[in-house]
């Protein structure tokens, strides 16, 4: 008897979820509806440079700090007080100088004929 009630609860509970299944909106990972989202980090300006290098920087506190972006860290320039192109925070520096943008990260990195890229 206890056998048939255990088997009847189950076959209930399996009547009444399984449906419930098909109304719960999963989407496909792998489908073609999704759009691919932008690499791009929002409001900030891609420069493209020299040997493909590139670089994002977001400008904070109308113009004050520029918010430099790496693919794996980002970093806070302030302006420099004696020039106002020239952002830099220890060893790196950045000076936005339109298509002639350059940007030194102490010996290691060297980022020169910086461009801004138009965003679509």
């Amino acid at each position: 008897m206890i056998i048939k009630l255990q088997q009847f609860v189950l076959a209930f509970l399996l009547a009444v979820l399984i449906p419930a299944c098909s109304s719960i909106g999963l989407s496909n990972p792998f489908g073609t509806n999704s759009s691919e989202l932008s690499r791009n980090p929002k409001d900030a300006t891609e420069y493209v440079c020299d040997g493909d290098k590139h670089f994002y920087v977001r400008m904070l506190n109308n113009g004050s700090d520029a918010w430099l972006i790496y693919p794996d860290h980002e970093v806070n320039l302030p302006k420099s007080s004696d020039d106002s192109r020239r952002y830099a925070s220890g060893l790196i520096a950045l000076v936005v100088n339109g298509d002639a943008t350059t940007l030194n990260d102490g010996e290691k990195i060297a980022y020169v004929n910086c461009k801004p890229q138009l965003k679509k």
